[in-house]
């Protein structure tokens, strides 16, 4: 590559850390790029590490050692993401959004890059240090939310479908109850060649309220014998409070419903935020 200006260099390199967030760049990587000495290169990544660390959105961190070097992780405060998931919840409230049943209509923002976005990378901060092999979710609705997380991560999606498909080979199926007071038998799949024995997965979906597919999931892990690590979804209900699934975290509470308005009570879950 040609000789550039610093400031040109700074944002490719800006753009290289950010587009592969949660991997490792050793220092040669930049040095062979842009033709400096690795003293340039420490300089320069010094700058972004402080740029980075004064938008408030994530974190330059070096690592040390003959197989370190420098990596970008997304990176909230808990004010920060406070506010962020108080201005999606306000978005989430307002009135015409509650469906016939009682369904909560989410799509456009289950399904809107500026939403997923940030949301998956709040997810994602709390297990950069615990290693997931793959996040997975269900089809179909939580699929943008997962994806958004496994980017923050770094690591593949995997998609649990309620029936299998020819071209992604042989699977793996199991039957599960779909709801807390549900008698009915779903059937989730998932493909044999996505997943390992021994591997680490993150469940993320959009939304929790008897938690039975989340149980399903779960099951289908230790069925594939992995480790689940986390249940994440984007909304959780507050009734009934015992769900089939334990430990699930949730972004965000819908904690009511207002039929003549046609509105909802969605708030921030604050017992999920980071420190």
């Amino acid at each position: 590559m040609e000789h550039m200006k610093r400031s040109e260099r700074l944002v490719i390199m800006t753009r290289v850390l950010t587009e592969s967030p949660n991997v490792v760049h050793n220092l040669s990587e930049f040095c062979e790029m842009f033709d400096v000495a690795k003293s340039t290169v420490s300089e320069d990544i010094d700058l972004i590490s402080g740029a980075v660390s004064l938008s408030g959105k994530g974190r330059v961190d070096t690592i040390s050692g003959a197989a370190g070097g420098v990596m970008y992780r997304s990176f909230y405060t808990r004010d920060d993401a406070c506010r962020i998931l108080s201005d999606i919840a306000l978005v989430l409230s307002m009135p015409g959004r509650l469906l016939p049943g009682g369904f909560l209509y989410t799509s456009d923002v289950a399904s809107d890059p500026k939403y997923t976005r940030v949301m998956g990378e709040i997810v994602a901060q709390k297990y950069f240090d615990k290693l997931p092999d793959f996040v997975l979710t269900m089809e179909t609705k939580g699929i943008p939310f997962a994806l958004m997380t496994a980017q923050a991560l770094n690591v593949p999606l995997v998609v649990a479908r309620r029936d299998s498909r020819a071209y992604e080979g042989s699977a793996v199926k199991i039957n599960y109850l779909s709801g807390a007071k549900s008698e009915k038998l779903d059937t989730m799949a998932i493909s044999r060649r996505a997943v390992k024995a021994g591997q680490k997965a993150l469940i993320v979906d959009d939304f929790a309220k008897g938690g039975g597919t989340l149980k399903g999931m779960c099951e289908m892990m230790t069925e594939c014998q992995i480790e689940v690590i986390g249940v994440e979804v984007m909304i959780k209900t507050l009734e009934p409070k015992e769900k089939l699934c334990e430990n699930v975290w949730a972004l965000l509470e819908l904690r009511g419903t207002d039929r003549l308005s046609g509105s909802c009570d969605v708030a921030v879950d604050e017992n999920y935020m980071p420190a």
